[in-house]
């Protein structure tokens, strides 16, 4: 799902307009960096976690030249989700492959 779909779902749930409706998803993203770069996590229950952790340099490939290059220490965002979310996941699966 992309964002424009994201909008008009919630758009089609909640009623808002659809200009209302966006505007509300794009602060919600902008309140979730903000607290990304500044407390480094933000935990949305029953859904799961988002938080910045540090890579190590490593040793890479240019993938066009097949040189070996030194990718460097940077942080990345990294998402863990919440046991219910797994729960619903799997539980969904199980019964599209049985059905």
């Amino acid at each position: 799902m992309n964002k424009r779909r994201l909008v008009e779902s919630i758009h089609k749930k909640v009623g808002f307009p659809k200009r209302e409706t966006a505007a509300i998803l794009d602060t919600a993203i902008a309140l979730m960096t903000s607290a990304l770069v500044s407390e480094g996590a933000v935990l949305i229950s029953s859904f799961g976690k988002f938080e910045v952790r540090q890579r190590k340099a490593r040793k890479g490939r240019n993938p066009k030249t097949g040189e070996p290059v030194m990718i460097p220490a940077r942080k990345a965002v990294a998402f863990k989700a919440s046991r219910v979310l797994k729960e619903r996941i799997n539980e969904a699966h199980r019964r599209r492959d049985t059905g």
